[in-house]
């Protein structure tokens, strides 16, 4: 485990994930995990894994049966109304005692799984018809596209440098960490990195000859990035405070928590959410959305989308355009005034 990299790490973990909720599930869906191990990945097949074993369960109530002893014939005998009924059951279900609820976005995702499941299956004759295919996707809303504003940024970075407004217990834990979360807060807003991509950072990822950095992306692939002087100093004032911390020589994380390992998604998204909310108190501010912050400056400083998605490591623009609506209406407005009419 020691050698390996973080995210041979986390694709173990949910390699073992998957494993343990398959155990419980019908043979032939340990057979599809195994057949779309080679285009998928490992986060993906997590999520299909947790998603197929709610599935199940909807089939073990509906056909008085362990979700084990489920067969094939079973799945056959599946028609495209009773995928419908488990749209509606996803409305709300009970699991381990806890209520759960979805609404389309997460019906969509789960409704993935089961059509990526029948496909399989009926590619490879193990049933007769794929009648998930027929069942259409929950019709999807925009939703609303939150980013900090030119003003917010400053007041974010500022809250991040200050004690100001916090309790004493919370200003002591900020003093041991302000040169790693200001770092941390700076990268995003210069980079547009995701947190899976920041959580994994080794310090030899980083040539600052270049101002560079390399990034292991969704899939992964490997890009290398650039950053500016104002991500680059502060970059440099966390690695002189890292120098000091008396890490073991085998940790090579860029960044590393209080108890001197490498930092987890959660206490990244936790610190990016505790310092939104002094910059902007009626934002819900997450890693990701200060992803949209840099996706979108970058537009509007560029005005060439195709530079923002390949920036942001989208494979398809139309996903840089559906997830930053501001761009879109700037690509409007920039088109409007170039029409004269005399």
């Amino acid at each position: 485990m020691k050698n390996l990299s973080y995210f041979e790490k986390r694709d173990l973990s949910n390699q073992k994930k998957i494993g343990k909720i398959v155990s419980d599930l019908p043979e032939f869906v340990y057979d599809f995990f195994i057949g779309i191990e080679n285009n998928s990945s490992s986060l993906t097949r997590r999520n299909y894994a947790m998603d197929l074993n709610i599935f199940f369960d909807f089939l073990q109530e509906i056909l008085h049966k362990n979700k084990a002893e489920i067969t094939l014939d079973d799945i056959d005998k599946i028609r495209s109304t009773q995928i419908e009924q488990y749209l509606s059951y996803l409305s709300y279900y009970e699991n381990d005692g806890k209520v759960n609820k979805n609404g389309e976005r997460g019906k969509a995702r789960k409704l993935a799984a089961v059509r990526s499941l029948f496909k399989y299956l009926f590619a490879h004759d193990l049933i007769s018809s794929n009648v998930a295919s027929k069942v259409p996707m929950p019709k999807l809303h925009n939703k609303e596209i939150i980013r900090l504003e030119p003003d917010e940024v400053t007041r974010m970075l500022d809250a991040v440098s200050s004690n100001n407004t916090f309790s004493k217990r919370q200003k002591a834990y900020n003093q041991n960490t302000v040169e790693r979360d200001n770092a941390l807060v700076t990268l995003f807003l210069g980079t547009g990195i995701r947190i899976s991509e920041c959580v994994g950072l080794n310090l030899d990822d980083f040539d600052f000859s270049q101002n560079a950095f390399k990034v292991t992306r969704k899939g992964g692939n490997q890009t290398v990035l650039y950053f500016s002087e104002e991500v680059a100093d502060a970059l440099k004032v966390w690695l002189k405070k890292r120098a000091t911390l008396g890490l073991a020589d085998e940790e090579k994380a860029m960044f590393v928590s209080l108890q001197k390992k490498r930092i987890s998604v959660r206490a990244v998204e936790d610190l990016v959410k505790k310092f939104a909310k002094e910059a902007t108190p009626l934002k819900k501010i997450s890693p990701h959305k200060l992803r949209s912050t840099f996706g979108t400056n970058l537009y509007r400083e560029t005005k060439d989308i195709y530079i923002v998605a390949d920036v942001l490591g989208h494979k398809d623009v139309n996903t840089t355009k559906k997830h930053y609506a501001a761009i879109s209406e700037d690509m409007r407005k920039d088109v409007a005034n170039k029409i004269k009419l005399t």
